[in-house]
């Protein structure tokens, strides 16, 4: 099982999500940026390497808000979330073709990769 880390952006009460770009495994679905932990990393670690190399941007990683066990057909992930805050820097999308701010009613009108799902339940049932 791969462990993965997802940051949960959110700004003026919005929500960053971003879509899987043209060439990318889950090419078109909507998720919290992040990415694969590398050996001798923390998620913390590993949320602000990956979201720096995702989105040219600096975060502060905050508080944990779950985790999503899924098996795709490549592999079982564990998908760990945590509340993250933007430091600075200018976004600039290197894996996704499409990032979007979102309140936290609009979720459920994206598609989200199905590891995202269960957070996304989470995260409104602990903003709501």
């Amino acid at each position: 099982m791969k462990d993965v880390t997802a940051a949960v952006i959110i700004k003026d009460d919005l929500i960053l999500i971003a879509r899987r770009g043209k060439n990318e495994n889950l090419e078109g679905k909507w998720e919290f940026p992040g990415g694969k932990i590398e050996k001798d990393e923390t998620p913390q670690q590993c949320l602000k390497r990956e979201i720096q190399e995702e989105l040219n941007i600096e975060i502060e990683v905050g508080d944990f808000l779950g985790e999503s066990i899924y098996k795709y057909s490549n592999g079982e992930i564990r998908l760990l979330a945590y509340f993250s805050i933007i430091i600075e820097g200018e976004m600039k999308l290197s894996v996704h073709d499409k990032v979007k701010w979102v309140n936290i009613k609009e979720m459920d009108t994206f598609d989200f990769a199905p590891a995202d799902v269960p957070l996304v339940k989470r995260l409104k049932e602990s903003l709501m």
